[in-house]
């Protein structure tokens, strides 16, 4: 059974189109409201699933 492949989630596709943006693509960022543009239930959903940021580590002996 092959393991189904997972698709790359909102953030990931705003920061990869962020960075054709950057690179000079003439794409733009759809404004809020906009047609296509995620909205806030679209981001309170991805919200649930995102990974919690690690702790930094305290350096030893001090």
């Amino acid at each position: 059974m092959a393991a189904k492949k997972k698709k790359p989630g909102l953030y990931a596709n705003i920061h990869a189109k962020r960075l054709r943006i950057q690179q000079g693509s003439g794409e733009k960022m759809r404004k809020p409201g906009d047609p296509g543009a995620p909205t806030a239930a679209n981001f309170r959903r991805a919200a649930k699933t995102a990974k919690k940021k690690k702790a930094k580590k305290k350096p030893m002996g001090y």
